[in-house]
């Protein structure tokens, strides 16, 4: 049951958070072979001034060696 959290910079509009949230859920289905029923996606807005405090230190960095795909940046 895999549920997925997308954190963005503020700014995105909902048609674009919908299309997003679609197609994760269709990658997640095609690729572990869950079933769409299982899924669940959620999209949270971030202000891109406070992205560093609120995403980068507590989340992505403590983490770094977890990273599937890393960012190709660091803190702002």
């Amino acid at each position: 049951m895999p549920h997925v959290i997308v954190k963005l910079t503020a700014g995105r509009s909902e048609e674009m958070k919908q299309a997003l949230a679609q197609k994760l859920a269709e990658a997640l289905t095609t690729t572990i072979g869950c079933g769409a029923e299982v899924v669940s996606v959620a999209i949270e807005d971030v202000p891109i001034a406070d992205w560093t405090e609120a995403v980068y230190i507590p989340e992505i960095e403590p983490q770094f060696d977890r990273l599937y795909i890393k960012p190709g940046y660091g803190r702002a």
